[in-house]
């Protein structure tokens, strides 16, 4: 007749729970990627992705969608000479200039990016090299100041630096 066995673990429930709870959960918490998060990134780099899509098409309505009303400028580099920071208080000329006929593709490249966000609030601080056609031009560093309005990621500034040493090869 076989018998009942009853096998004695060293640990009992309760402390087996509260190990579960203690490093598993947290660890299963930390493990999980922030979807929301991520879906964040994605949408505000899409609006980046877009503003860098109409510089290479030459289309400045694709350029100017990406822009708030109220955005500005500021770029800071030294083509000829001392360093110089230019501030527009908007987007006008730029959009003007993509939508002008040029020559050569201006093709902008990022890497290296950064994102930050807090609710409406976006940064995105990248590293970029800019060429025309398929001649590098110059580098630096882009930092896009975006805000959330009625669900649509716009730029409210954009900033960037530029020069021609100490670029990436």
């Amino acid at each position: 007749m076989r018998g009942i066995v009853y096998v004695t673990l060293p640990w009992s429930y309760a402390v087996m729970r509260r190990w579960l709870l203690s490093v598993v959960g947290p660890a299963l918490v930390l493990l999980t990627p922030p979807v929301r998060a991520q879906d964040t990134r994605a949408d505000v780099m899409a609006v980046v992705q877009r503003l860098f899509d109409g510089m290479r098409a030459g289309d400045s309505a694709m350029v100017r969608s990406v822009f708030h009303p109220k955005a500005r400028m500021i770029s800071a580099g030294s083509r000829t000479g001392p360093m110089v920071v230019r501030v527009e208080e908007s987007p006008d000329g730029f959009v003007k200039a993509v939508g002008s006929p040029h020559p050569q593709r201006w093709d902008e490249r990022t890497s290296n990016e950064k994102f930050f966000v807090d609710g409406p609030v976006a940064v995105v601080w990248a590293d970029y090299t800019f060429h025309l056609g398929d001649k590098f031009s110059h580098c630096g560093i882009d930092h896009f100041l975006l805000v959330q309005e009625a669900g649509k990621w716009l730029v409210m500034e954009l900033a960037d630096t530029e020069r021609r040493e100490g670029c990436p090869a």
